[in-house]
């Protein structure tokens, strides 16, 4: 905004930031706090995790390594995140594709930013040859999407991802399972073979879990709440 000064100026002084009016200077960020990044130097030693996978499609299982580094280790900017992983199987079928993958997953764990969305693009891919239902249920479209499915149960131990589940809908499963546990105790009802839901479930559309059962007049999911009645 243009001021017009209508007397003769005889003197002038530096607005200090300790006066009235004085607009303060941006705090930079602290220089001293790591972010990850693909030149960051691998320690000598790294925390890790080892998941296995146990699919109807081989005899032999396959074990995932996923190591973790501690960036700003003992400060208030402490955060753990994935470094690296590999995958081994005495199964040598697929171990040019999977030897990829741990290559190019490592990568991107190392590149720095969000790695979050490879969860989904792994559990994107589906089977050619059709999938399979692993122990408890649940459906998966291919051995890709189940490395997925460990990236992120990883993801979700170490704090990268939040559960998809608020507490309310975590105690309305809780209820529902209750509920039906006690009506089967009258008449028992058997349970599918490596399942922890009913025989008479039906696939849920929303996790791919034989958990949806018709309860109070609709049909409701046992392992991650979807309703049909909302």
């Amino acid at each position: 905004m243009a001021k017009e000064i209508k007397s003769k100026i005889v003197g002038y002084e530096v607005v200090k930031p300790e006066q009235p009016g004085a607009i303060a200077e941006p705090v930079a960020p602290e220089s001293n706090v790591v972010q990850m990044h693909e030149s960051l130097e691998r320690p000598e030693m790294l925390l890790g995790s080892t998941y296995k996978i146990k699919t109807p499609l081989s005899d032999h299982a396959l074990y995932i390594t996923i190591n973790d580094i501690i960036l700003n280790e003992d400060t208030e900017h402490e955060q753990r995140r994935p470094f690296e992983i590999f995958i081994n199987s005495k199964n040598m079928e697929n171990f040019q594709w999977v030897l990829a993958l741990t290559r190019v997953i490592s990568a991107v764990f190392r590149k720095g930013g969000d790695c979050t969305f490879l969860v989904e693009e792994l559990k994107a891919v589906f089977d050619p040859k059709g999938g399979y239902f692993k122990r408890g249920g649940k459906f998966m479209p291919s051995l890709v999407a189940e490395i997925g499915e460990a990236i992120e149960n990883h993801m979700r131990m170490i704090g990268l991802l939040n559960s998809d589940l608020d507490e309310h809908q975590k105690a309305f499963i809780e209820k529902k399972k209750q509920e039906l546990t006690a009506q089967a105790k009258k008449p028992e009802v058997p349970r599918e073979e490596n399942s922890d839901f009913p025989a008479g479930a039906s696939l849920c559309g929303k996790c791919s879990t034989k958990a949806v059962v018709y309860m109070d007049g609709c049909m409701t999911c046992l392992n991650c709440g979807d309703s049909k009645c909302g």
